[in-house]
């Protein structure tokens, strides 16, 4: 066991994927138009209501119904994830580098049957992973999947009218039997990852303030709060506007190398040495002087400058002065390596 813990987000720093919003176009007629359509309305709850004791991620639990009528079940759900992972650039390296320097952790809104494929594709063990946890062994009436099917016809015709949205979610479907085994299902986002990090912090036995959590999105900006408040390391990587307020640190990059580079130094310094890296990573000309100067790991070094040959990622610390650069250039990387309609996914 480590004295520090690495915990990040799967989609985003680790994968190109959105599995949730892949297996919608997938399985479903117009899926691809409903799942985003339903993430705005989840991000409306949560940023804009900020709905009492609502967890973000819960575009994950409206779609069950949709995927239901059209019997989707867990094993379909494997299969295609199986099938479907697209990695980010450099983040197998990451990973086996960091089982060597800290204990690491996946934490995830994901569905459970993408992260057990994503944990064994990158050899990360299943168990230290959180994730969202669905069985989809679940059924409709035939009354009811009639009913469903004209509620996606009225989200796709009225996406923007979210009490429409609110009497379909928090009152037609409550009093359907499938609810039942909906309601309890718990969302890793939000609030549940940082409840993830508190299992983590617990687990491992470690000071508050001996974590790194890296993560893109809005199911991120709690880990990210907390990580910063408590003096950890709060990393955005690729993000969207959510993270990059709650987040210290921006690293912009196709690569997850970048942020091998980062991980290594914070494994075998402290935090004030990250920050002095950073700043000098943004004034020196010889940066291979540089990585040696802080003793970066000779194989994240070696794969750093064979991969970033004529420009370097961006690795900065997020300030009022510099926040819409930053928020522009992360935005475009978002959107050119994972897909616009992925990237735009809040």
């Amino acid at each position: 066991m480590f004295e520090k813990s690495f915990i990040t987000d799967c989609e985003g720093p680790l994968t190109l994927n959105d599995n949730a919003y892949e297996l919608a176009v997938k399985f479903i007629e117009d899926g691809g138009e409903l799942f985003k359509i339903l993430s705005l309305y989840d991000d409306y709850l949560a940023d804009v209501v900020k709905k009492e004791n609502y967890k973000v991620g819960n575009t994950l639990k409206f779609i069950l119904p949709f995927f239901v009528v059209e019997n989707l079940k867990s094993s379909d759900m494997v299969e295609f994830s199986k099938g479907n992972i697209f990695s980010v650039n450099g983040s197998k390296s990451l990973l086996k580098y960091l089982k060597e320097a800290m204990n690491t952790y996946i934490v995830s809104t994901s569905y459970g049957q993408y992260i057990e494929a994503v944990s064994n594709y990158m050899e990360v063990p299943f168990e230290n992973t959180f994730y969202t946890k669905v069985d989809m062994e679940l059924e409709l009436t035939d009354e009811e999947s009639e009913k469903i099917n004209e509620f996606k016809k009225v989200i796709l015709e009225n996406p923007n009218d979210y009490e429409q949205f609110d009497n379909i979610f928090f009152k037609q479907i409550p009093k359907m039997g499938i609810y039942e085994k909906i309601k309890p299902i718990e969302v890793v986002g939000g609030q549940g990852k940082k409840l993830a990090i508190d299992e983590i912090i617990k687990r491992d036995n470690i000071n508050i303030n001996e974590i790194l959590y890296i993560g893109d999105s809005i199911t991120d900006v709690q880990p990210l709060e907390f990580a910063r408040k408590n003096n950890g390391i709060s990393i955005s990587f690729n993000g969207n506007e959510y993270p990059l307020k709650a987040a210290e640190i921006a690293i912009i990059s196709p690569s997850a190398i970048a942020t091998a580079v980062i991980a290594n130094i914070y494994a075998e310094n402290d935090k004030d040495k990250v920050l002095e890296f950073i700043n000098d990573y943004n004034k020196v000309d010889d940066l291979k002087k540089l990585f040696d100067d802080y003793n970066v790991n000779e194989d994240i070094k070696n794969e750093f400058f064979s991969i970033f040959t004529k420009t370097i990622p961006t690795i900065q610390i997020i300030t009022d002065e510099n926040y819409e650069e930053i928020l522009n250039e992360s935005k475009e990387m978002r959107n050119g390596i994972r897909g616009q309609d992925i990237g735009e996914l809040g």
